[in-house]
């Protein structure tokens, strides 16, 4: 005699071998599942939600912070990168449709060029990172600071070791300066507030202001002795206060996305091992249908974060 389980099926028949025991059928399971995909893309837009709204404020408050360090971008390497990010998503569609289809050395092959597509991704960022890192590019105050190479030229080959902390790049703060950031040497500035924060804005005009709590500006660099050579993006006199908060938006957003193509890497690379072992098939593409819905979702991310941050002057 055969049993029948609660939901009607037959222990030895009609039951797919992928399909999970708690559903009634394949496309009932498929449904679920990308639902559940669905759901947690949401969050991934949450996640980049915030950072997107950072953009928004400071780009709506002080567009000159943006106008001066998108300068410092290469244009040419993101579009490259948008190309083929563009690219990455087509051959992920068509391993989705390889799949449905029962194509398997097409499935594998679409996986693989997606794969590279993220290794040729990482590659053109990391060289974008190390000619920021060079010229002394970093995000928070560590944009200020002088290159240690140069100080050891300038120094006549004894660099910081023979003044210890007594040339280091402190911020001077004074109450209502000109909107314009600074830097200057904790030897010249021994009497001066000291804060690891960057100075804050004035409030909206009109607004009671405290001068016991007045916001604090920086003012204008003036370079110092021969024992620093400051990067030109800080000596320059056309450098906006603050210019370090548009490369932490820079490094915050790019950041936070090529780590979700390295996550994206990972699954397709688990899914072309998989794909290699014939595991997928028309009756079974959820996995590959899943990990296109993530695939694609990062490239849309930085289909916004091009032209936000390389374009728009």
């Amino acid at each position: 005699m055969t049993a029948i389980d609660a939901h009607g099926h037959d222990d030895h028949h009609d039951h797919p071998e992928n399909l999970a025991h708690h559903w009634d059928n394949l496309e009932q399971q498929f449904e679920a599942n990308k639902f559940g995909m669905w759901l947690f893309l949401a969050t991934e837009f949450l996640l980049f939600g915030g950072l997107f709204c950072a953009y928004a404020v400071y780009r709506g408050n002080r567009p000159e912070l943006f106008e001066w360090g998108s300068q410092f971008l290469d244009t040419k390497m993101g579009a490259v990168n948008t190309a083929i990010l563009i690219a990455s998503s087509l051959t992920m569609a068509l391993a989705v449709w390889a799949a449905q289809k029962g194509l398997q050395k097409l499935l594998v092959w679409m996986l693989v060029l997606t794969f590279m597509g993220g290794v040729g991704f990482l590659v053109i960022k990391y060289f974008e990172y190390t000619a920021k890192f060079d010229k002394n590019i970093f995000m928070g105050a560590a944009y200020y600071t002088p290159s240690p190479a140069k100080d050891k030229d300038k120094a006549g080959g004894h660099g910081d070791a023979d003044h210890g902390d007594d040339h280091a790049a402190v911020m001077e703060i004074v109450p209502d300066a000109p909107a314009v950031a600074a830097f200057t040497l904790e030897s010249d500035a021994a009497e001066l507030p000291r804060t690891d924060i960057a100075p804050g804005e004035a409030g909206p005009g009109g607004l009671a202001r405290d001068p016991e709590i007045a916001p604090k500006i920086a003012i204008p660099y003036k370079p110092h002795g021969g024992h620093h050579d400051y990067p030109d993006h800080v000596k320059s006199e056309e450098r906006p206060a603050n210019a370090h908060i548009f490369f932490s938006i820079y490094y915050c957003m790019t950041g936070l996305h090529g780590i979700h193509v390295v996550i994206g890497m990972a699954v397709i690379g688990w899914l072309a091992v998989r794909a290699i072992r014939g595991d997928f098939g028309p009756d079974n593409f959820t996995a590959v249908d899943l990990g296109g819905l993530y695939w694609h979702v990062v490239d849309m991310i930085w289909i916004f974060l091009f032209p936000l941050l390389y374009l728009i002057h």
